[in-house]
């Protein structure tokens, strides 16, 4: 050969092919690369399939996999299919060669490189955008199993008289039809230009016609198709505006159609699909007349029209006929609006009163007595008290507890009471020494539950346990107590095997045990030890010795996680809460029901309206789904996990959902009938935090019903923030056991404040029946108050307690040292026309680092009351002692005095004085305040005579000149005692 290189000719190095040995290895790792790729794919499948079948949900899997499998080639078919045939047309539609320009002879060398290929560059082309179109068809499984399954709403919509059903199930996939077909007839458009170009058949630079004939028509045909589809797209832009979402200067956020919609939008969207179908008409006429002189002409007129009948003519109306009168003109649409949004959140049964917010009763002792049975007032905050659990009952460092623990009633003595109750969950942190052995076959699980009385604290301020210890004992009785699944079990652990599990501690050391549940996959197949091997990406899994038979392995272990796996077509609540339930650890899981295609009902967005002070403050309490935005929502499941098991169970909560009663037919037996929830598990339900957080937002501007009043915003309210943190997010919603006015009883309720948007005073109190299984349960109750009258709200409430002098100076001696002081939950009860606030008062001090309860904050009726207990601060702030008050104790060093009836009245003017003096201190009337002095000192004397002459010896003299003094000492004076009261529990008459 010759020396292409220009320089001296030299020996010739001669590539040969690789020998037999090389292509022999390259081949094998290549077949093996092959097969690890194929086996990676295959373990994830198979490890998908394995758990399904092991939660007896395989049916959920198989459904959901062959709806995408089918989508998958249906969609990617067409979509080739479409593409490729296009290709072939347009080259089986090009000219014959003649003459070449140098356009067509550079064109020449793509078709000869090309043409040996063309089968496979078919091939090719049509498989890339196959399963392009088949993988985002296949993510509309949704889609496609809620139209195909879709149960009617029987509601129409009040535009076009359809029934919700179509927005919420079939518009989807009708636009997600259109927009495949728009992109088939684009991609189509796109590779025939293309094919019609590179054999001859458009022309740019090339002397004569533009296009042949045959490219026109080929053209003419796919332009017509595109906007035939614009004009479908047109149709269904008219039923889109009942749920199109816009900005509302009077509303904010506003769905469905406004005055400007239905007047000018949905003319002009009638009035463009005319056009639209003409223009297309005009395309396809191009196959007989071989010219798109008119087909462009239409087209052109088409955008114009787009543009001014479409764009400029609504902006017309708004401009000249809406805003100069803008509420007359949009009332009618603002009803819709209203009436929609409360049917789609639940809130059109929404109960309103008007409620004082201030009593007009005098007697002190009636309000006293009220105030022990308007609420069980709860002193242990869930949200603080974790650390006192952790510290008190954990035991063991390897167990833990959440951050936020949780509220549940349990029935003591035929009584019900609400509990503060959390799970010793395992705490991997908290380990000895981590490794894959300890961390994953010994440290397993978590043990036995923790209760205390939520409304009552010990002397010590530590919470009053019902459940305690470990192994756990008290008032729940006996159950399962190990704790396999559970929010904080989020490692994935070997169990059932030859390698033995720490069970527990306790004072004779370690007990150990073995899995006994059938929950979890075996491991004993080579194929299962592998699979999970790839899939977990740990490969001791494959050759361990503490894998052997009877080998089971627990994943996906939180309730959460399990539930969403199960029923992927729910949204979670952020919140599972633990139960015992016929002698089982029962998560209890609240699921929701949503859709964004209800008419005329504004959308919210749920990570928005359920996140608060606590998901703020940390990562353990989750908000839902953060960027789902719907427009209806139903709390439609109850699920439960079983914390030893893993089962789960989902049960229809909501028997008229249609959404659910869709899913149910998409994915038969799944979901069970609410007849098979168990009495014990019905005890345990309850009204679900986030959906309520949902509500309250909505009922800041729905509360109302009048068009008028809600386009004014003058009766807009807030969720006020949270005055016990600095957060700046909204104050969580509290459960709690109420009694609502005209209510005879106690119902376990949720409940909320509003406040005026902008202020900080209180607009209304929000309460929803929360007690599932109860006529009642779910009726939401708004206590609204007057707004001619300043009622104060949180915020102020917080702030007076923390600039009342006493009290401040009361914290400033509780936080000496390195103590800390936190507030726990500023609850709100409605008391006899009134509101009565109560707020514990914890401390974490010195070498403690748990929270004790130290003090209570009490207000009424701008009253103001800090004391160690609860009871102490009601007697303070009514100025009466409780009807549930312990006598004394029979040791007491004085006997008392009310033997005799004279010295008794005596002693009852006494009181009577004394108490009026303190109500004259409180209003700074001096001269009441020294007649009362005057009154007390003359009763006091009254009963050291009336002992004396009772007297039954020098002794009983004694006792009596001693009991008068105290007495005396104790209505010295106005500087007697801080908060202005007795600085001692017993009365003026008590000794």
């Amino acid at each position: 050969m010759p020396d292409r290189g220009g320089g001296p000719s030299g020996p010739r190095i001669r590539v040969g092919r690789p020998s037999r040995r090389v292509r022999t290895l390259l081949m094998t790792l290549g077949v093996l690369a092959v097969l690890a790729m194929t086996f990676v794919m295959f373990a994830g499948f198979w490890t998908d399939w394995l758990w399904y079948r092991s939660v007896h949900y395989s049916s959920v899997f198989t459904t959901t996999l062959w709806t995408k499998i089918g989508l998958f080639f249906v969609f990617g078919l067409l979509m080739a299919a479409a593409v490729g045939f296009n290709i072939w047309l347009a080259h089986r539609l090009r000219p014959p060669l003649s003459a070449m320009s140098m356009e067509q002879q550079s064109l020449d060398r793509y078709r000869m490189g090309i043409a040996p290929y063309k089968r496979w560059l078919l091939l090719a082309i049509t498989s890339l955008v196959g399963l392009i179109a088949g993988a985002s068809a296949s993510g509309q499984w949704r889609t496609w199993l809620m139209w195909v399954n879709g149960v009617p709403f029987n509601q129409k919509d009040p535009q076009f008289h359809l029934d919700v059903s179509f927005y919420a199930f079939d518009l989807p996939w009708y636009r997600f039809l259109l927009g495949f077909g728009f992109a088939a007839a684009v991609l189509s458009l796109i590779a025939a230009a293309l094919t019609h170009y590179l054999y001859g058949g458009l022309r740019i630079t090339s002397p004569g016609a533009r296009a042949t004939a045959a490219a026109t028509g080929h053209l003419s045909v796919l332009l017509g198709i595109f906007v035939a589809l614009k004009a479908v797209a047109y149709w269904l832009d008219r039923y889109g505006l009942a749920v199109k979402s816009s900005d509302f200067k009077a509303t904010g956020n506003w769905t469905g159609l406004r005055y400007v919609d239905a007047n000018a939008y949905l003319p002009a969207k009638t009035i463009l699909f005319c056009i639209a179908v003409i223009c297309a008409l005009l395309f396809f006429a191009t196959l007989w007349r071989r010219t798109w002189q008119l087909p462009v002409i239409g087209f052109g007129l088409m955008v114009l029209s787009a543009i001014l009948i479409g764009g400029l003519y609504p902006a017309i109306v708004q401009k000249f006929q809406v805003q100069p009168n803008e509420q007359a003109k949009e009332s009618p649409y603002v009803e819709k609006n209203l009436k929609a949004t409360r049917e789609a959140y639940g809130i059109d049964g929404t109960d309103v009163q008007n409620y004082p917010g201030l009593s007009d009763t005098k007697d002190k002792a009636k309000l006293r007595a009220d105030a022990d049975t308007a609420a069980s007032i709860r002193l242990m905050d869930p949200n603080i008290v974790s650390p006192t659990f952790q510290q008190l009952q954990q035991v063991r460092n390897y167990y833990g507890f959440p951050s936020n623990l949780d509220v549940d009633r349990y029935t003591k003595d035929g009584k019900d009471q609400d509990t503060v109750i959390g799970l010793r969950e395992l705490n991997l942190a908290g380990i000895p020494k981590n490794n894959w052995i300890n961390d994953h076959f010994r440290y397993t699980h978590g043990y036995g539950a923790v209760a205390a009385k939520g409304t009552t604290a010990d002397d010590e301020g530590r919470p009053v346990f019902t459940e305690y210890d470990l192994p756990s004992k008290g008032d729940l009785g006996s159950y399962q107590q190990q704790i396999y699944y559970g929010e904080k079990t989020t490692q994935y652990s070997i169990v059932g095997g030859p390698q033995k599990e720490i069970d527990y501690s306790d004072d004779s050391g370690e007990k150990t045990t073995s899995y006994k549940g059938k929950s979890g996959i075996s491991l004993s197949s080579p194929v299962n030890r592998a699979a999970y091997a790839v899939a977990f990406g740990e490969p001791q899994i494959l050759y361990s010795g503490a894998i052997g038979e009877g080998s089971r392995i627990l994943y996906n272990r939180t309730p959460k996680e399990r539930v969403e796996a199960v029923a992927p077509w729910l949204t979670i609540d952020g919140d599972a809460y633990p139960a015992i339930v016929d002698g089982k650890i029962q998560w209890i899981v609240d699921a929701y029901t949503t859709t964004n295609g209800y008419p005329y009902a504004s959308r919210t967005t749920l990570g928005d309206t359920t996140a608060d002070s606590l998901t703020a403050a940390n990562n353990q309490r989750a908000v839902v789904a953060q960027q789902n935005q719907v427009n209806y929502i139903r709390n439609s499941v109850k699920a439960t996990v079983d914390a030893y098991t893993g089962d789960v169970k989902l049960y229809q909560w909501d028997t008229k959902d249609p959404v659910l009663k869709t899913w149910m037919k998409a994915f038969p037996n799944t979901v069970k009938s609410k007849s098979s929830i168990s009495p014990a598990l019905m005890a345990h339900l309850r009204y679900p935090q986030d959906l309520f957080k949902v509500q309250r937002e909505l009922l800041t501007r729905y509360h109302v019903k009048d068009a008028q009043t809600f386009l004014s915003g003058s009766e807009v309210w807030q969720v006020p923030d949270d005055p016990t943190n600095r957060s700046g997010s909204a104050v969580p919603p509290y459960y709690l056991s109420m009694k609502l006015p005209g209510k005879t009883s106690q119902a376990f309720s949720l409940t909320t404040t509003m406040t005026p948007n902008g202020r900080d005073n209180l607009s209304a109190f929000v309460s929803v029946n929360a007690e599932a299984g109860t006529p009642g349960y779910g009726k939401i109750n708004i206590l609204k108050l007057p707004t001619g009258r300043t009622v104060d709200g949180p915020k102020r409430v917080q702030s007076q307690f923390n600039s009342e002098p006493s009290i401040a100076e009361s914290i400033r001696l509780l936080r000496g040292g390195d103590s800390e002081v936190e507030y726990g939950n500023l609850l709100t009860v409605p008391l006899d026309d009134g509101l009565l606030y109560v707020e514990p008062v914890y401390v974490r001090g010195g070498d403690l680092k748990y929270p004790l309860l130290r003090k209570v904050l009490v207000t009424y009726g701008g009253s103001t009351a800090f004391e160690d207990t609860l009871d102490k601060a009601l007697n303070v702030v009514f100025g009466a002692e409780s009807s549930t008050t312990p006598p004394p104790d029979e040791g007491t060093k004085n006997p008392p005095t009310s033997s005799n009836p004279t010295v008794q009245d005596a002693l009852d003017d006494a009181q009577k004085a004394f108490d009026q003096g303190q109500e004259a201190l409180k209003k700074g009337d001096w001269e009441a305040y020294g007649e009362a002095q005057k009154d007390l000192e003359d009763a006091l004397k009254r009963a050291e005579d009336a002992q004396a002459k009772a007297g039954a010896g020098a002794g009983a003299d004694k006792t009596t000149d001693k009991t008068t003094d105290k007495n005396a000492d104790k209505s010295g004076g106005p500087s007697s005692s801080p908060s202005g009261s007795p600085s001692s529990d017993k009365s003026p008459g008590s000794g």
